[in-house]
């Protein structure tokens, strides 16, 4: 059984990813600060979480230190602080830089020793990554444009061991979304072909494709799900 590393996986798109993946692979996942979520998952499913602030450089070194090999890495942990342009501090910027970009950067370059030859990097970027549609999250924008050449870059490096590839999910039904306004979000939804913002689970099933043997010929490709644009 092939065995999974999901970081941030207590909610949204890496809890979605988890319940689907737990199924058929050997999963662990990392939380930052939701630690009853991670004891509940741990308990229901039998698996095991570690605490991991990607903001925090000893954060990494520690939990790698705690990793034996693995197959499949899954960068999905990341935030946003989105506000206003002229009131975006360096602070703000720095921390969604440093945990969504910097932080995987380095997470994944002391874990690719331990994944198995054969296994696959994925990164979970955003279409705001290509778009960058938003002024008020130039940080977020910035952070997931850097994924999306982080994975080009060592998809370039690890071949043909490993295989890198990034899904780029547009709007989700997340908490990380739950504050948008229903004008806003009836605005952003008339933008969509499909009507409707995805659940996380439909951004889980093409994380789940490319974990399986079925994305064996699958690198190097940035995967956009965001139920088509106008």
């Amino acid at each position: 059984m092939k065995k999974v590393l999901i970081t941030g996986g207590t909610s949204g798109i890496g809890l979605a990813t988890l319940e689907k993946l737990v199924l058929n692979y050997e999963v662990i996942f990392t939380y930052c600060s939701n630690e009853t979520k991670a004891l509940k998952l741990e308990e229901k499913y039998n698996i095991k979480g570690y605490r991991l602030d990607l903001n925090d450089k000893n954060s990494i070194e520690e939990l790698v230190s705690k990793l034996d090999n693995i197959d499949i890495l899954i960068n999905n942990a990341g935030i946003a602080l989105d506000n206003d342009f002229n009131l975006k501090t360096y602070e703000e910027f720095s921390k969604v830089v440093n945990t969504n970009l910097t932080g995987t950067y380095y997470l994944t370059k002391l874990l690719v020793k331990k994944i198995n030859s054969g296994g696959e990097i994925i990164f979970v970027s955003s279409t705001n990554g290509v778009d960058t549609p938003y002024i008020e999250s130039i940080d977020y924008d910035a952070s997931k444009a850097g994924v999306i050449s982080l994975m080009q870059n060592m998809a370039n490096m690890l071949a043909p061991n490993l295989r890198v590839n990034a899904v780029a999910p547009g709007w989700v039904n997340t908490k990380m979304n739950e504050t948008l306004s229903e004008e806003f979000k009836k605005a952003e939804e008339e933008k969509i072909l499909l009507r409707r913002f995805a659940n996380p689970e439909e951004i889980a099933n093409v994380i789940e494709f490319l974990c399986s043997d079925n994305a064996s010929y699958v690198n190097k490709t940035l995967i956009r799900v965001d139920g088509g644009l106008k």
